[in-house]
């Protein structure tokens, strides 16, 4: 990657419209103040002292912010909310940043998932989170509204450069993306090959098809053997080369400090990120990756050239403590400058053999799956 390269890519990302379909949340953040804690005379425990109120896009949510921050031309926004007050501010949050919200689906059976984060201030102006309370549906989308959601993407498709999948609740079929839903994305993004499919899901990235998925490697090896203990990087590597057997597209493999292996059928291509030093705050870096990935490929990008643009907007966003944050193009910018170094972002190309692929295709410990 070089400079010149780089500015062309963020340059197409203007015109792209982009389609974000899933589990929108809001981050309701609730900073206190301790020294104006009270005792309440009811219970005589502390009443902490709520001095300012912050409510982001969460989830999906996230994932719209930061492409908007980046500079997308368009974005829509399919889900699945409350006929609510969350549901109220999530919208209202997601228009001040440029998003488009009519395709946000409320119902008064339904509330708004909502991730509630009480946060201390402390002195130096530093934030403390404290234990986060979430609200969640916990019951089955109903069908109708299946319906109505699969005929949406369906109707933007023709204006869309890209599909993102945000799959964020982890109980079976109550979010957006339900089987059925994501039985039809895999039918659309194979009738369309010319839109980008995109997949981010915590506990089910090997149900999707015929998109670009991007698991950790907990989430990879999770969804190629179910309930085995924790492996290794090496492992996780293989298990990303069979998911993207299994998934029928490529996977871009997130490692953290390590950066995102790109990872075909046959080959994986390691791109590493940025060095950083400091307090740093993983919250939302994945929603930022998908966001860089996704319009990098917008803009023509190679899968290792999004893979770059996805690191550099990762790396920007976990430096912002106590929130869930955006990077923006003069932010990716100056990253990249401050890392010219590592221009030509080397990476390794590797190519499965049929005595790893056999290996694989068996469960831990060498059993068949």
């Amino acid at each position: 990657m070089t400079r010149a390269r780089l500015e062309h890519l963020l340059g197409g990302f203007g015109p792209a419209t982009v389609t974000v379909v899933g589990d929108f949340f809001l981050d309701e953040y609730l900073e206190l103040d301790p020294g104006q804690s009270e005792v309440s005379l009811e219970t005589g425990l502390e009443a902490r002292q709520v001095v300012a109120v912050r409510r982001q896009p969460g989830g999906a949510g996230n994932v719209a912010a930061n492409l908007c921050a980046l500079g997308a031309g368009r974005v829509q926004c399919l889900g699945l909310i409350g006929d609510d007050g969350e549901g109220f501010e999530l919208r209202r949050a997601l228009g001040r940043l440029g998003a488009e919200t009519e395709g946000l689906l409320a119902r008064a059976d339904r509330v708004t998932p909502t991730y509630y984060k009480p946060v201390v201030r402390l002195p130096g102006g530093k934030l403390r989170e404290l234990e986060r309370m979430d609200q969640k549906n916990r019951t089955p989308a109903p069908e109708k509204v299946e319906a109505e959601l699969i005929a949406q993407v369906k109707a933007v498709v023709p204006g869309a450069r890209a599909i993102i999948a945000q799959d964020q609740v982890q109980e079976p079929e109550c979010g957006a993306i339900t089987t059925r839903v994501r039985g039809a994305l895999a039918e659309i993004c194979q009738a369309h090959p010319e839109v980008i499919g995109f997949v981010d899901s915590r506990v089910r990235v090997g149900e999707f098809r015929h998109m670009i998925v991007k698991p950790n490697r907990q989430e990879a090896c999770a969804a190629i053997h179910p309930g085995s203990p924790p492996h290794d990087g090496q492992q996780a590597m293989a298990c990303a080369r069979e998911l993207a057997r299994r998934v029928k597209g490529p996977v871009f493999l997130t490692m953290g400090e390590d950066g995102i292996a790109v990872v075909t059928a046959d080959t994986c291509e390691r791109v590493p990120a940025p060095k950083l030093t400091g307090e740093l705050d993983i919250v939302g870096a994945g929603d930022s990756a998908t966001a860089g990935a996704v319009l990098a490929l917008c803009a023509g990008a190679q899968l290792a050239e999004a893979a770059v643009v996805a690191n550099l907007t990762a790396s920007i966003t976990v430096q912002q403590i106590g929130t869930t944050g955006t990077a923006t193009q003069d932010q990716v910018r100056r990253r990249f400058e401050q890392y010219e170094e590592l221009r030509e972002w080397p990476s390794e190309a590797v190519r499965c053999s049929s005595k790893e692929s056999a290996r694989i295709a068996k469960g831990p410990g060498g059993l068949p799956r």
